[in-house]
């Protein structure tokens, strides 16, 4: 049995702060969920941007549901525990859909690239032979960090305290509370998810190198401002969300303040996912119709 102490012990606050995140919640779920029924129902979204948008949303529905009906629960709760195989379950849950976001972003990019880049054979080469396999590739490297990561974590002793300084069951601060040697775990963590976050922001940030050679070649000025803008917001949101975990993770442990951790997390975990949709909604749909323009214009 873990003891998850959250933010504060001020009751107003948690009151506050249980509107503002249950708020933030419901909207997510209704953006996230929204646009499934969205891509599902319109024929004219039936396509691998769409495809990718759409997993990307029902992850994000997951990813912040793993996290946030506990934390709700415990803002209003003086009985902030959590269970040992609910602690390994969020924790496995968190790390599996927090890295298969990454590789699915990533994808992402690789497909605006594909779009823009060669429009005319963009239905060829983003057939599902190729997006279904990334889609499940992406789910298959989230599933494998998540069970390493929970594997090595919960191999450890607690038997110093059972009190998390965090609003989830998350790897650093139960590293802070183990007895056992954590050496091994700091390492592992630093090491794995610093390859993991580095590769897929390679990837990202090669794809959208090209882009923008690709936005260069085009002939008109304003098509060349309208998709370069647009996608480039794109990418700025994706760099955020690979920033802060890097930020989280790949850092030594005596650097850890496990308050400033936690506001970080909040901000991955709960604010991202629910700007995600609208966000790369707008963003897919300009990248799309500015890429149609272009075909004219190289």
């Amino acid at each position: 049995m873990f003891i998850l102490t959250g933010f504060t012990g001020n009751f107003e606050v948690q009151v506050l702060l249980f509107l503002l995140f249950l708020a933030i919640y419901l909207f997510t779920l209704i953006g996230n969920l929204g646009m499934v029924i969205l891509v599902t129902m319109d024929s004219r979204l039936h396509n691998p941007m769409y495809y990718f948008l759409s997993v990307l949303s029902i992850l994000d529905a997951c990813y912040s549901s793993v996290v946030t009906p506990k934390m709700l629960v415990n803002f209003l709760n003086e009985n902030k525990a959590i269970s040992y195989f609910g602690c390994v379950a969020q924790m496995f849950f968190f790390a599996t859909f927090g890295t298969t976001e990454s590789f699915l972003l990533a994808a992402m990019a690789y497909d605006r690239y594909v779009a823009i880049y060669n429009p005319l054979l963009y239905s060829v080469s983003m057939s599902p032979r190729v997006y279904v396999p990334l889609i499940i590739a992406s789910y298959i490297a989230g599933i494998l960090n998540g069970s390493i990561h929970t594997v090595a974590t919960f191999s450890l002793s607690f038997c110093a305290s059972n009190e998390i300084r965090h609003v989830f069951c998350d790897v650093p601060p139960l590293l802070a509370i183990a007895c056992s040697d954590t050496h091994t775990n700091q390492l592992l963590l630093f090491y794995l998810v610093g390859s993991l976050g580095m590769v897929t922001l390679l990837i990202v940030l090669i794809s959208y190198g090209l882009i923008l050679l690709a936005i260069l070649r085009m002939r008109s000025a304003e098509g060349r401002k309208k998709v370069f803008s647009t996608c480039g917001s794109h990418l700025t949101g994706v760099s955020i969300y690979h920033g802060t975990i890097l930020f989280m993770y790949v850092r030594p442990s005596s650097s850890h303040a496990l308050d400033q951790d936690m506001i970080v997390s909040i901000f991955y975990t709960i604010v991202i996912p629910m700007l995600n949709p609208r966000h790369l909604q707008s963003e897919e749909q300009r990248c799309e119709s500015g890429n149609e323009k272009s075909v004219w214009e190289k």
